[in-house]
C-alpha cells in the first residue's frame, strides 16, 4: 500500500530532523498549545500504537482506547494520559521507541488490503484512510517541530494524501460545528511540490481556491492560519471553509490565530 510507504517516509523525515538533538532540546516548547517536542513525539507514538492495535479488531481497540476516554471524561488532558501511558518516556529513548514502532506500523499496513475496515475512536476507517491519517498527523505535528527548530521542511508529492484528506473533509468542517455547508465544495487548484497541478471539484465562478498544495495542507491541518498563506480564496463558501477547515476527527477546533505559527529564526 503506497500510503504506508508515504507514512514511513514522512516519519523518516521527522526522524532525520531530531536525530542529533541533545536531551535538553526535546523539552523545547513549540508554538502548538505549548507542547514540547517530547509531547509531540509521545502523541505520535501513542497513536501509532493505537493504529497497530486497530489491526487486531474492535475488541482489542476498545480495551486500548477505554483508558483515554475515562481520563478525558475526568477532565484530564491528552498529553497527560500519553505521558502516563508511556511511563514518562522522553528524549532519545522516546525517539528510538517511536522510530522502531514507525517501522513496524508501516510494515503491518503494507501487508493489509487497503479497503479492509479498522476500528477507531469515531467511525471505523479503511486501512488506507487509517495510515493516511497517521501520515497527516506526523506531517502536521512535525510542522511545529520544524518551526521551533527554525528548519524549512523539504516537501514531497506524498503530501497529496493530506490534501485529499482535506478535500474529503469539506463537509466535516461544517458538520462538526453543527452547520450545513453553505454551498458546493469550491474548485481547488493546487501546485504540488514537484510543480504538477492538482485539481479537485467542479469548475465554477466565484467559488475557487488556488495556490500551493503545501499551504492548503497547512490550513486544513491547522498548522497555519489561512491569512498567513498566499492562497487565493474567492467567494463566501471558500472563505468560510478556509477560516475553519479541519481534516482531523474530534470536536470543532479553532485554527491558530493569525501570526501565531511560523518558522522560527
Amino acid at each position: 500500500m503506497q500510503q504506508a510507504n508515504d507514512f514511513h517516509e514522512e516519519s523518516l523525515a521527522l526522524r532525520a530532523l531530531i536525530n542529533d538533538l541533545d536531551e535538553a532540546a526535546f523539552e523545547s516548547v513549540t508554538q502548538f498549545k505549548s507542547w514540547t517536542i517530547n509531547d509531540v513525539l509521545r502523541h505520535l507514538h501513542f497513536w501509532n500504537k493505537a493504529v497497530m492495535v486497530a489491526t487486531e479488531g474492535e475488541e482489542a481497540f476498545g480495551v486500548f482506547f477505554e483508558g483515554v476516554g475515562v481520563h478525558m471524561t475526568k477532565g484530564g488532558s491528552l498529553p497527560e494520559y500519553e505521558y502516563q501511558y508511556l511511563k514518562g518516556l522522553s528524549g532519545h529513548a522516546l525517539r528510538d521507541a517511536w522510530s522502531a514502532l514507525v517501522d513496524e506500523t508501516a510494515d503491518a499496513y503494507r501487508a493489509l488490503d487497503p479497503s479492509v475496515r479498522v476500528p477507531w475512536a469515531g467511525p471505523s476507517m479503511s486501512a488506507r484512510s487509517a495510515i493516511s491519517a497517521r501520515q497527516m498527523e506526523t506531517w502536521a505535528h512535525g510542522q511545529e517541530v520544524f518551526d521551533i527548530l527554525g528548519v524549512a521542511r523539504e516537501e514531497c508529492d506524498r503530501l497529496r494524501n493530506i490534501v485529499v484528506l482535506g478535500i474529503n473533509t469539506y463537509g466535516w468542517t461544517f458538520k462538526v460545528r453543527g452547520e450545513a455547508p453553505p454551498g458546493p465544495m469550491p474548485l481547488v487548484e493546487l501546485t504540488s511540490p514537484s510543480g504538477a497541478l492538482w485539481t479537485y471539484g467542479e469548475p465554477q465562478d466565484g467559488n475557487v481556491i488556488r495556490g500551493e498544495a503545501v499551504e492548503f495542507a497547512q490550513v486544513v491541518t491547522q498548522t497555519r492560519n489561512v491569512a498567513d498563506t498566499r492562497l487565493t480564496v474567492v467567494g463566501d463558501c471558500a472563505s468560510r471553509w478556509m477560516q475553519n477547515a479541519q481534516c482531523f476527527a474530534g470536536g470543532a477546533n479553532p485554527p491558530p490565530p493569525q501570526g501565531s505559527r511560523f518558522k522560527a529564526e
